[in-house]
């Protein structure tokens, strides 16, 4: 896992969600520095490759079988930023890669999703370039709560409950699924008890990222279905799927 310097949340919830599949799948991490969340070109610098290539190459060390960027600025930047970041980890290490942003992309794709909740610890500007985004990709978010933040270490300063409520919002508008976007949130444990009562799948970042290395390394997820339904099939968890 490709880390953000200044990320305190992703490390111990991957931790926590992978005790069922523990010792036989293990997570390791790096990091790079980033510090802070905007449009400008200060804070898109601190997603230049070469920094997080050297940090690829150091976790590649350890013979890991996957490397995640475990980061969301694909959501803002573009989706073509992690397609060429993970083809760049690949040719430097030999390693597959993925992200957070190509698995949650993935699951949208293979659920069917069409209208999208979205809920950010972001700026409103961050937040309508995410839409922006989705938009071109045929998905429309219908509905986004936003905190309105830029420094990444408050970002996990986020109580559960604020995130929980901030779902609620966003279901308001019947959204085919929830995305939590940010792997400084809170958002693992709570996105699968606001999933549970409200039937309506959600997806947070830092599950998007497992459930992405997990799929590239043909492990099977069921061992973690209590963690939500993207470890899952949708019709076992009894959710709401969306309309043909």
């Amino acid at each position: 896992m490709l880390t953000p310097s200044s990320n305190t949340v992703l490390e111990p919830y991957t931790a926590r969600m992978l005790e069922p599949l523990f010792p036989a799948v293990s997570a390791h991490f790096g990091r790079f520095r980033v510090t802070r969340i905007a449009l400008d070109d200060s804070a898109s610098e601190q997603f230049r490759q070469e920094p997080i290539l050297a940090a690829a190459e150091l976790l590649a060390d350890a013979r890991t079988d996957v490397i995640a960027w475990n980061g969301t600025s694909a959501s803002w930047l573009g989706f073509d930023t992690d397609e060429r970041l993970c083809a760049a980890i690949h040719a430097r290490t030999g390693v597959q890669a993925t992200s957070s942003i190509l698995g949650l992309n993935r699951l949208i794709l293979e659920r069917g999703v069409k209208r999208l909740g979205v809920v950010t610890p972001y700026t409103d500007d961050v937040g309508n370039r995410i839409a922006a985004n989705y938009a071109s990709i045929g998905v429309e978010v219908v509905a986004g709560a936003h905190c309105g933040m830029s420094d990444n270490f408050s970002f996990a300063e986020i109580p559960e409950e604020r995130i929980g409520a901030m779902c609620t919002q966003v279901a308001q508008a019947a959204p085919d699924a929830i995305a939590i976007v940010c792997t400084n949130m809170r958002g693992a444990l709570v996105g699968a008890e606001v999933e549970r009562r409200l039937g309506i799948p959600v997806f947070d970042s830092v599950s998007t990222t497992l459930w992405g290395c997990l799929r590239a390394l043909d492990v099977s997820t069921a061992a973690l279905a209590s963690f939500g339904s993207i470890f899952t099939a949708p019709s076992e968890a009894g959710l709401k799927l969306p309309a043909e």
